[in-house]
């Protein structure tokens, strides 16, 4: 039988520990605690765990300036972050710094826990994380995330700018069921007017541009009533440049 997963829990709010620690521990993750980033630095080198829950904005060390630290040290730890910030630009800093996952406060403590789960399943031991790739790969399809571009059989794509950060979110979740809120929150930030219809119509758009069949997907597959699943396997990968011309 497994050793169940080791968890650091890091924030400044007492509370937040105190409430979360015991729920993560009856579903059935081992949980150890601190109050800042400096703190998680000295625990994690004592007992390596073997992912990071880590509040944003804490004392001393924030939780960004922890991911990297952790990252510029080799260190390929999962780290989810959690913030009360709610714009979709500090979403995307951070997953550029080496963080995982990003998650707002206010949360659901099983939203929390079913991101860790889908972390922990991804993660590669001593890897980058898909979200710290420069390239991802999905058999034909490449987004070269450096250059900005999509190329489908080594063919560029032009998708829209929200459309091209949303097939990214995909690829980074492959396998992971996204709901339409959480991709809005994720790409469009919570002070955002536009509605769920917007995360449709981008996918639309993705599966036009990548010629992917909605009824026979090899990319984007749709979970009735729930939201959407990237059901390629995707890898971290080189970039290649465009048909010669």
């Amino acid at each position: 039988m497994r050793d169940p997963a080791h968890v650091l829990l890091v924030d400044d709010e007492q509370a937040i520990l105190d409430g979360l620690a015991p729920f993560l521990e009856r579903s059935g993750l081992r949980v150890s605690t601190a109050g800042d980033g400096a703190q998680a630095l000295t625990a994690h080198a004592a007992q390596p765990a073997d992912i990071l829950v880590c509040d944003v904005l804490m004392p001393r060390l924030d939780g960004r300036s922890l991911v990297r630290r952790l990252r510029a040290d080799g260190d390929w730890t999962p780290v989810v972050l959690l913030t009360q910030v709610g714009e979709s630009y500090e979403r995307s800093a951070a997953l550029e710094e080496g963080a995982d996952d990003y998650l707002n406060k206010p949360f659901d403590p099983q939203e929390l826990l079913a991101r860790v789960r889908a972390v922990l399943r991804r993660a590669v031991p001593g890897q980058p994380s898909l979200a710290a790739a420069s390239t991802l790969v999905s058999g034909d399809l490449q987004v070269d995330r450096a250059a900005r571009r999509v190329l489908l059989a080594g063919v560029p794509v032009a998708l829209t700018p929200r459309a091209s950060l949303l097939l990214d979110y995909l690829m980074t979740h492959p396998g992971e069921l996204l709901t339409r809120e959480r991709l809005l929150s994720a790409l469009w930030g919570f002070e955002s007017m536009v509605t769920t219809r917007a995360v449709d119509h981008r996918i639309a758009e993705i599966r036009r541009a990548l010629g992917d069949d909605p009824a026979a997907p090899r990319f984007v597959e749709t979970v009735p009533h729930a939201g959407y699943r990237f059901c390629g396997p995707v890898t971290r990968g080189v970039p290649t440049s465009g048909p010669r011309t």
